[in-house]
């Protein structure tokens, strides 16, 4: 996860916190939390990275919506990343 900027993180965190990640429910949530828009063309292009790195699988509801899930990769990833943070941050809990 060291090598993904810090817009992937929050992608691969609201993919992992969403019921139904689909893109447009990926761009809401990315938007409630930054407080400003979020481009298309900065949202496909990351999330295709994650998918290029192994970390998300896309797969297709309908023709024109793509689903987004974790893979298993990408939750140890996710994983390895709080354990990091943790050792940081324990005292602020």
């Amino acid at each position: 996860m060291y090598d993904l900027t810090g817009f992937q993180r929050d992608l691969l965190y609201a993919v992992v916190g969403l019921d139904e990640p689909h893109g447009l429910a990926i761009k809401e949530d990315l938007e409630d939390y930054y407080e400003k828009e979020v481009h298309h063309g900065r949202l496909y292009p990351n999330l295709d990275t994650l998918v290029d790195k192994g970390l998300l699988e896309k797969s297709q509801a309908d023709r024109r919506t793509n689903v987004y899930s974790v893979t298993r990769r990408g939750k140890r990833e996710i994983e390895a990343r709080r354990e990091w943070e943790q050792q940081y941050v324990r005292d602020l809990l």
